[in-house]
């Protein structure tokens, strides 16, 4: 009756073509996933990553992180911390603002490649270090990607005759120029936390909760709710993920009273913030208002 995808990008193209068979729910735009895995994960996972293919020390590092969705802003969060001076690149400005705002220096990579030791990509595109860049890069750079398949860098460029790789260890290789510049690429241009660090059990349980209450309201919802589409994940269904999870914690939210609910205009119960309110940065896939369905008066299965 349903389906629940990760990989939003064929979703939103076949829908887009008219060629979506069942209807689908956006799980990797959820707030849920975006916050804690994206952000708070990948903020550990790029420097375990790291360490445990380079033993790198960051501490004055010149790192470029391709990216300032959520996943660049864990990665830049963590590396400033250890100490490197971090670049962004961007490409909306919103983003960018927002790398600025925090304290990150905002460049194109043609700008700053010949002196960065570290290139990160977290974009979710193609091809966003060329051959153009790889060429540019000092011996020893070590290049990565924390977004998405392995199309951010371009490898096919890099399989060449007149290119050497050498497989240093498991998941390292080193890409040698005719003039003995090497860099370092790392799982291939796989995905470095999937390949090379482990993700928490926390995190996993947060991501699994939400795909899995995801699948029970499209099999659970009456005939001619959902249509041939992708839709957003409730709200509510947000906020109940996220409150499974606060007793780990030892939290204890604080409840509206009848007369702060009315004055407000939401339920006491939730959800506690409309539709509208961006919780998360809007996606490519998300901005033009695709399918949220209105949850505030049904009962769920919870």
């Amino acid at each position: 009756r349903g389906g629940k995808r990760r990989q939003r990008e064929e979703l939103y193209q076949l829908s887009k073509a008219s060629r979506l068979c069942v209807p689908a729910m956006n799980v990797n735009d959820s707030v849920t996933k975006q916050k804690f895995d994206n952000l708070y994960c990948c903020k550990e996972s790029i420097l375990d990553g790291l360490k445990r293919t380079t033993d790198v020390m960051f501490g004055g590092k010149q790192v470029v992180v391709c990216g300032y969705g959520e996943v660049g802003k864990g990665c830049c969060a963590a590396l400033k911390a250890l100490g490197a001076v971090v670049y962004v690149t961007e490409v909306d400005p919103i983003c960018a603002l927002q790398a600025c705002m925090d304290g990150f220096r905002v460049t194109k990579l043609s700008e700053t490649i010949r002196h960065i030791d570290m290139v990160v990509t977290c974009t979710g595109n193609k091809n966003v270090v060329g051959r153009e860049h790889l060429d540019k890069m000092k011996n020893g750079c070590i290049v990565c990607n924390m977004g998405h398949s392995n199309t951010e860098i371009d490898l096919a460029s890099l399989r060449t005759t007149e290119l050497k790789w050498e497989h240093v260890r498991p998941q390292v290789d080193h890409i040698i120029w005719p003039d003995g510049k090497r860099i370092v690429l790392l799982a291939e241009g796989r995905l470095l936390n999937l390949s090379c660090s482990t993700v928490p059990s926390f995190v996993l349980s947060i991501t699994a909760t939400t795909q899995a209450l995801a699948l029970i309201e499209l099999f659970n919802a009456p005939e001619g709710r959902y249509k041939q589409d992708v839709y957003l994940l409730p709200k509510k269904m947000d906020e109940y993920v996220a409150s499974l999870h606060l007793a780990t914690f030892d939290a204890h939210l604080t409840e509206l009273t009848d007369d702060q609910a009315k004055y407000l205009g939401i339920s006491k119960h939730g959800p506690f913030k409309p539709n509208y309110y961006r919780c998360r940065q809007t996606s490519p896939h998300t901005q033009n208002a695709h399918k949220h369905t209105d949850v505030s008066n049904r009962k769920y299965f919870f």
